[in-house]
């Protein structure tokens, strides 16, 4: 049995929001979703999740993060079959 099964993989990267700095907490999966989505839009990390911060609603951002990519996937996906 794996020692890492069970456990969180969480990473907290700091992240600067239209010159705040604050901190978000993703899975790495996610993390490397999010930087593929962004260098394909030619943005930086940072401009894409304050795109996503102020496009979101009740989501805390750490979700609306998760959300946002695996959206982008999921088009992805359905734009292939």
């Amino acid at each position: 049995m794996s020692k890492s099964r069970g456990k969180s993989l969480v990473v907290k990267r700091a992240i600067v929001i239209r010159g705040h700095n604050t901190s978000v907490s993703l899975e790495e999966p996610f993390w490397s979703g999010l930087k593929e989505i962004a260098a394909k839009r030619g943005a930086s990390l940072n401009e894409l999740v304050a795109q996503i911060n102020e496009a979101r609603d009740t989501f805390n951002l750490s979700s609306a993060i998760r959300q946002f990519v695996l959206a982008y996937y999921q088009q992805g996906v359905d734009e292939s079959l």
